[in-house]
């Protein structure tokens, strides 16, 4: 049943928890099967159950808390989008994932943002298979999708951290995104217990060598799949917030060419490499080794997207797009 959500009220605050605790738990399943398999709305299951609204609506939210209700998009209604038809048809990918923009998020910033990664957390256990390693990326998006993600265990899926660590007060490290993604996909985490970004290439290269280390960085070599994000090139990147690169450097490879981010490392509108100081002295997967995989699964949403999206299907980063009707629209015109 495709659905984007359900309105199922307000938050409950103690007040609310303690009106609607039942004499047992078959109401709560009483209410959920009513309204997700009988298909009643509210006023129907109240007087049916002969209760409140406000008890039901409080019902239903607490099954879903409980896990007992799963709300699935159909990932198939958005790949049959017609804008997804032309992004595959244009760019050369095995599937797209396009999402209709919140209507009353003209900007397309984090309620249409919100609807992606939601999307792309439904697709993305559809795309893996038992044995697969699933490489993952960092930053806000990547985060946000994995949080959506429902419990959908791949049997014998190893999830593996393709970059360094890097203090994060924006609460989207990378170690977060991989662990919480192995988590609910009931798969082995492998995460890469270095830094991101070293004092000095030595210190990189000593600290690379490492057996533990070495070991980490020959496993992310392994991964058939990856789940992905491509940051902007502006003041406001994530390299930046997140002190890799300053404004002043990023604003200089701008000039040079710089058009987006894929796990701190920067391309061209080409998807070819612009090569920065500081990657010497980061621990993490190269652009080499982020191409060529089996299903590569770009997560594409909100305000200067489609510039760095472009960038990463030229450079051969993606096989899969989850994305927007606006950014879609706009890698659309800038093929042409």
């Amino acid at each position: 049943m495709p659905l984007s959500g359900v309105p199922l009220g307000k938050t409950k605050g103690a007040a609310d928890l303690a009106r609607v605790q039942p004499r047992d738990d078959t109401h709560f399943v009483e209410a959920a099967w009513l309204y997700y398999h009988d298909g009643l709305n509210q006023n129907e299951i109240a007087e049916r159950m002969r209760i409140s609204r406000a008890s039901v609506v409080n019902y239903l939210s607490e099954a879903r808390a409980r896990g007992w209700v799963l709300v699935h998009l159909d990932s198939d209604v958005f790949c049959g989008h017609r804008l997804a038809a032309e992004l595959c048809t244009v760019y050369g990918l095995a599937e797209a994932l396009v999402v209709p923009d919140d209507p009353v998020d003209p900007d397309g910033t984090a309620a249409s943002v919100a609807r992606v990664t939601r999307a792309a957390a439904d697709w993305l256990p559809r795309l893996l298979e038992p044995g697969d390693r699933l490489g993952v990326s960092w930053g806000a998006t990547v985060y946000q999708m994995a949080q959506q993600l429902p419990n959908t265990p791949v049997p014998d899926l190893t999830v593996i951290q393709l970059l360094g660590s890097r203090p994060a007060a924006l609460g989207f490290a990378a170690e977060a995104c991989t662990s919480m993604l192995a988590q609910r996909l009931g798969g082995q985490c492998i995460n890469l217990h270095v830094p991101l970004v070293l004092s000095s290439k030595a210190l990189r290269d000593a600290l690379s060598d490492e057996p533990v280390v070495h070991d980490q960085l020959r496993a992310l070599a392994t991964c058939n799949k990856t789940v992905l994000a491509c940051g902007t090139c502006d003041a406001d990147a994530h390299v930046v917030r997140s002190g890799i690169l300053s404004a002043q450097s990023m604003a200089d490879y701008r000039a040079k060419g710089a058009a987006g981010v894929i796990c701190g490392r920067l391309i061209d509108g080409a998807g070819q490499s612009v090569v920065a100081d500081v990657e010497e002295r980061m621990i993490g997967v190269s652009l080499d080794q982020m191409r060529g995989k089996d299903m590569a699964l770009l997560v594409a949403a909100g305000p200067g997207r489609a510039e760095p999206a472009q960038a990463a299907i030229k450079g051969g980063f993606v096989t899969h797009l989850a994305t927007s009707t606006r950014v879609a629209r706009e890698l659309l015109e800038m093929k042409t």
